[in-house]
């Protein structure tokens, strides 16, 4: 069945705005423009596709992807000098407290060679499906959609990419059918190598959040980090200090393994806004293994996370004004 087969079977105002049609196996796509269409409108819409498409034979998933007027879409990346920060880990949470915050989110897992997003996100063994030459993100159940280079390849395979083709992916993933989405987080792979400066050339973000431990060595990178998105004029949102202090369990007492307060006396002396501190806390990585991100709930563990999401609302907010 081609695509004006199953175009055939749906009401005349509704084809109309179908750009495109196709069935893979039991399942047909239908890419419809929903340009002028109020949020309820488009619900009912949606379901009159699934209807009609139900009663053709062989067919047992409809699924509809909605395009409207294009959405002016901001990208914020989040960056580490170094692997092994918690980067990963504090773009989901930003995402899903922003979320929560009423910012129409999604996230680009950027980090080719080694994508934590579907774990995190809690959508691994899903594939995003392809309207046309562009893909459509993954929709998590934290309501922020997701792509990620960890969706189309094997788990554990490893990628030999040189640069440009790690470019080209990264790339794809931000061109992708966002629908409605108004701010994408870009979660980078660690370093200033070809991803970020492919990133740089052709999807030059609107802001960066730069994320650091404490020692030394971790704040000496992400001074690194800081001055190649500062070379390509984009500006920095702030940092977030992550891993700043382990709380005992058992006898309440602070310590601080990885160094106290270094990143923030950076931020002052370079003139950076101080987004905050992520605690070195068991619960975060029980919650990040398991993909329940602490900043959908209202947990203790998720505070930290919601202060920062906060913050980046009001950058935002001023950069709208």
């Amino acid at each position: 069945m081609n695509s004006k087969d199953l175009i055939s079977h749906l009401p005349e105002a509704i084809a109309a705005r179908v750009k495109s049609a196709t069935r893979v196996g039991e399942r047909a796509i239908v890419v419809l423009d929903a340009s002028g269409l109020p949020p309820q409108d488009r619900t009912h819409v949606e379901q009159q596709i699934i209807d009609a498409l139900s009663s053709v034979e062989g067919l047992s998933d409809v699924r509809v992807a909605m395009m409207a007027d294009k959405v002016k879409r901001r990208i914020i990346a989040i960056g580490s000098g170094k692997g092994g920060v918690g980067k990963s880990t504090l773009t989901t949470n930003l995402a899903v407290a922003l979320r929560r915050l009423g910012v129409k989110v999604g996230v680009v897992d950027a980090d080719i060679y080694g994508p934590s997003q579907p774990k995190l996100l809690k959508t691994e063994g899903m594939k995003p499906e392809a309207a046309g030459e562009k893909l459509i993100p993954v929709e998590s159940e934290y309501g922020v959609p997701v792509l990620s280079m960890g969706f189309l390849v094997k788990p554990a395979q490893a990628l030999a990419w040189r640069g440009p083709m790690a470019g080209n992916a990264l790339n794809q993933l931000i061109d992708a059918e966002w629908g409605e989405t108004e701010l994408l987080l870009i979660d980078l792979p660690p370093g200033t190598g070809d991803v970020q400066l492919s990133m740089l050339q052709k999807q030059k973000p609107d802001g960066a959040v730069l994320v650091s431990t404490p020692q030394d060595l971790a704040l000496i990178d992400a001074a690194r980090a800081g001055q190649l998105f500062e070379q390509a004029h984009v500006p920095i949102i702030g940092l977030v200090e992550n891993m700043a202090g382990y709380t005992c369990p058992h006898c309440g007492e602070v310590s601080h393994p990885f160094g106290r307060g270094g990143f923030e006396e950076m931020a002052g002396k370079v003139d950076i806004p101080f987004l905050g501190r992520i605690p070195l806390a068991l619960p975060i990585r029980e919650a990040g293994d398991s993909g329940n991100p602490p900043a959908a709930r209202d947990l203790p563990e998720g505070e930290a996370f919601i202060q920062v999401a906060q913050k980046v609302a009001d950058w935002l907010a001023r950069e709208s004004a």
